[in-house]
């Protein structure tokens, strides 16, 4: 048993949670302080969104204790979670993206005048006090679909704090944001931690857990590793408690001769959807044996530049060549016979289809070639067995998810998923957008390895990152976008994170 403070806000004493064949949570304590920044760690599948899941309600444990603020509570549902004053913040934002921020952060919760008239101004007022007050500023009247992601997390870090909450869980809270905005939102969680709230951050990211973190929870295959206090561990150290051995965190790259050219883009021209121009006369070229990386920040035309390379989105002018066969403005499937396979950044609407299960995914794009049917009929014993074969082979779990739903993985080996399949395509030219979100640092080396694997193999790859640290180990040629053109090609070897930052924010290379 953990003994009971007032000093701590959250006790969880020997959780367990069982799904069918799979046991998520074996008998896990986590202690976390009041006032402290705590970090919880582990690998894809570890049991960490399932233990806050425990804390938030979305899931009741079939075994244990929780005590908030020295309290034994019960808690059946995220109803009873915000009674308590805890709030959670989940990896996909929830976010009705029609409806303005005001009325995205008032739902539920919303101020009325008279009997049943909203009293939208009193509402925006008080949401941009709060914003104020915690270096969260937004505009309530814009739209969710109009704002970049770093401004929606802050919309839903302030749905929370709106319904006074005290503890805060955030779910893999800089996935989607830039070096930039990362140091931003860190003095976001220093402010809320100083005005006493206690925050608990589900992360991979091992140099933010050094740089934010006062105390990190270790976990491994649903059970219990140990509790650290940060400033006495290195990155090493974190890294083998999770994955249970030493492991390298450097990137090995060998020199590949780099060959033919594979895709061409010429002079691409792209609006979104309400005719704004997104991307503006974008030029670049992919050649065989090299990795070239698009950088920054998000929202400056990147999502257009991929959808119309790969058919989503119709370009205004311009050409896409892939060895010298035109695809602007064909069809997805058109794109996919010219040679190019995609890792899609939205895995949840781009990548997978949720409701199928994981064999049922891994053959979206082949079910109607042998092995896996012959003469319109589906072979499920082939399939299977490549499913089983391709979930060894990238590390997913659980082990057996073969016949397990794709909505019922962990974010990262949903990710794992689409990787190998698309990987296996043996495509010309491999596009991989933010390949690693969501991913432990064992699982990001795995993909690392992957795609090297499929450069030293002579493959082109387009790497669209918002990770300067990926874009370096891996990157031959970096090119940064900022408000939708091209603004500067750079030699990873000659240059820095400080010199791309300035590009990508708009800055002038003075040299």
């Amino acid at each position: 048993m953990i003994n009971s403070s007032n000093d701590y806000a959250v006790e969880m004493t020997g959780i367990s949670k069982f799904f069918p064949r799979v046991k998520a949570l074996d008998n896990v304590d986590l202690k976390v302080k009041k006032g402290t920044v705590h970090a919880l760690l582990g690998e894809n599948g570890a049991g960490k969104s399932t233990l806050m899941k425990v804390l938030y309600g979305l899931y009741n444990q079939d075994a244990g204790q929780i005590k908030i603020n020295g309290q034994e509570v019960q808690i059946s549902d995220p109803k009873d979670a915000l009674k308590n004053g805890i709030g959670m913040v989940h990896q996909h934002f929830m976010l009705v993206e029609n409806f303005t921020i005001g009325e995205n952060i008032a739902l539920g919760q919303e101020i009325t005048q008279g009997i049943a008239k909203l009293n939208i101004a009193e509402t925006n007022k008080r949401i941009t006090a709060l914003g104020k007050n915690f270096g969260l500023e937004v505009n309530p009247r814009d739209y969710i679909q109009d704002i970049p992601v770093a401004t929606q997390q802050r919309v839903e870090i302030l749905k929370a704090l709106y319904r006074g909450v005290d503890i805060l869980i955030l779910d893999e809270p800089t996935a989607v944001l830039t070096p930039q905005e990362i140091d931003s939102f860190f003095e976001t969680l220093r402010s809320l931690v100083n005005a006493g709230k206690t925050i608990i951050i589900i992360t991979h990211k091992l140099k933010e857990i050094k740089a934010i973190a006062d105390k990190c929870t270790v976990l491994r295959s649903g059970k219990l590793i140990g509790t650290v206090d940060v400033k006495d561990v290195s990155e090493n150290d974190l890294a083998s408690m999770m994955v249970g051995y030493d492991i390298d965190l450097n990137v090995d790259k060998e020199e590949v001769p780099v060959t033919e050219e594979v895709l061409k883009v010429e002079n691409l021209c792209v609006k979104d959807f309400r005719g704004v121009d997104k991307v503006k006369d974008f030029s670049f070229n992919v050649r065989n044996g090299e990795i070239v990386a698009i950088a920054g920040v998000s929202g400056n035309g990147q999502d257009e530049l991929i959808e119309a390379i790969t058919g989503l989105t119709k370009a205004e002018s311009g050409r896409v060549l892939v060895k010298g066969q035109a695809v602007e403005n064909k069809t997805p499937a058109d794109v996919r016979r010219a040679g190019i396979a995609t890792i899609h950044e939205d895995r949840h609407k781009r990548g997978l289809v949720l409701d199928f299960n994981i064999a049922e995914n891994f053959i979206l794009e082949s079910y109607a070639k042998e092995p896996f049917s012959k003469n319109g009929i589906l072979k499920w014993p082939e399939i299977f067995k490549y499913s089983d074969e391709k979930i060894e082979e990238f590390d997913i779990r659980p082990r057996g998810a073969t016949k397990i739903m794709a909505s019922n993985l962990s974010g990262g080996n949903q990710q794992k998923v689409i990787i190998a399949r698309e990987i296996d395509q043996d495509p010309e030219l491999l596009i991989a957008c933010q390949p690693t979100r969501g991913l432990d640092v064992g699982a990001i080396h795995s993909v690392y390895e992957a795609l090297l694997k499929q450069r030293a193999k002579g493959k082109a790859i387009l790497l669209v990152s918002l990770e300067l640290e990926e874009v370096f180990a891996l990157a031959d040629r970096i090119i940064v976008m900022y408000d939708g053109r091209n603004v500067a090609e750079l030699d990873p070897r000659k240059t820095d994170d400080k010199e791309i930052g300035l590009l990508m924010a708009g800055g002038k290379n003075e040299q």
